[in-house]
């Protein structure tokens, strides 16, 4: 009897084992988490959890993805996401929110099978990105804004203890600002989670160091690279290439001439052809490539209304970004 009960004792035990195992998921299991981007390095991308995480975590609600060269990235378009835009790993910046489909590796990293943005939020973290959106001190301003609000909210509730003391005579008047204060405070909560959505994008584009960085110029309507611009984009490839965890950050102008429209797809030509470049001539992994956008007309750097200041916008801006936190080591 003894011994028929340590048996029964050790196949519970063995049973216990095997189901915390599964709890905590096993190197190769099927995974999902959303988020946002807000650090990239290399081939890796640190996501800010807004989601639930299956199997993988991380400290603090952040999750570690790793890209491979089987790595796909979409955009699910149309109704029901029933269409979809396959999107180059370029696209995977600072402040863009994703969600990514992939297995478990032994570290507790999540390798991406399929990553999935949205096309309007990526357009935000494009301007982000970009730095036409609001900066540090636009966040600012929106927090001067969102007191003021709260001052609002709290003549409000003064109003209505004044109202309150007449309750019998104005009760429909109260009703109705009861109910403009509820609107208020609606809108002041959604004020104070945009402020706080910007604020951490903006933060996130700070934690990079530039340790290298290119302009190549453009002939009118062109995009083809110049001899002496494609020797300095190969001698930034080697430099890049020579750094941990670097990543290549690729924006593209062009001047006012023609339409906006027109100017954006050519702004964007130019970036294509300087990535294609990097990738070809400079031996640099699409992987480690960033696009935050075609900028188009918007952007300049010298007035558009002379023709020495066309030529300066007609350009592509490259840089070499490492995280800091690499970077200090």
């Amino acid at each position: 009897m003894h011994r028929y009960r340590i048996r029964i004792a050790l196949s519970l035990s063995a049973v216990c084992f095997v189901a915390c195992l599964s709890a905590f998921g096993a190197s190769g299991d099927e995974t999902q988490t959303k988020g946002m981007i807000i650090s990239r390095t290399g081939e890796t991308l640190i996501i800010s959890r807004t989601g639930e995480t299956l199997i993988v975590s991380g400290s603090k609600g952040h999750v570690t993805v790793v890209l491979t060269e089987d790595t796909r990235t979409k955009d699910d378009r149309g109704l029901f996401g029933l269409a979809t835009e396959v999107m180059a790993d370029t696209v995977l910046i600072p402040g863009l929110k994703v969600r990514v489909d992939g297995v478990a590796d032994s570290q507790g990293r999540l390798v991406a099978k399929t990553i999935t943005v949205d096309g309007d939020d990526l357009e935000t973290a494009e301007m982000i990105q970009s730095g036409v959106h609001p900066t540090a001190e636009q966040v600012a301003a929106n927090l001067r804004t969102l007191e003021a609000h709260r001052g609002q909210l709290a003549g409000h509730d003064v109003q209505l203890a004044s109202h309150k003391e007449n309750i019998e005579s104005n009760k429909e008047n109260i009703a109705a600002n009861q109910q403009n204060i509820a609107t208020n405070r609606q809108q002041i909560e959604q004020n104070i989670k945009d402020v706080e959505e910007h604020s951490n994008r903006f933060t996130a584009l700070a934690e990079y160091d530039v340790k290298g960085d290119a302009t190549v110029k453009f002939g009118v309507a062109s995009s083809r690279i110049s001899e002496k611009d494609q020797e300095r984009l190969k001698e930034l490839a080697q430099t890049a290439k020579g750094l941990t965890g670097y990543i290549i950050e690729v924006t593209g102008y062009a001047d006012s001439t023609g339409s906006a429209a027109i100017n954006t797809k050519l702004s964007e030509r130019r970036a294509r052809a300087v990535i294609t470049f990097l990738m070809q001539q400079g031996g640099v992994p699409v992987r480690h490539i960033v696009a935050p956008g075609a900028m188009g007309e918007y952007g300049a750097t010298a007035p558009n209304e002379t023709k020495a200041g066309r030529a300066e916008n007609r350009r592509v801006e490259i840089k070499i970004l490492v995280n800091k936190g690499i970077a200090g080591i």
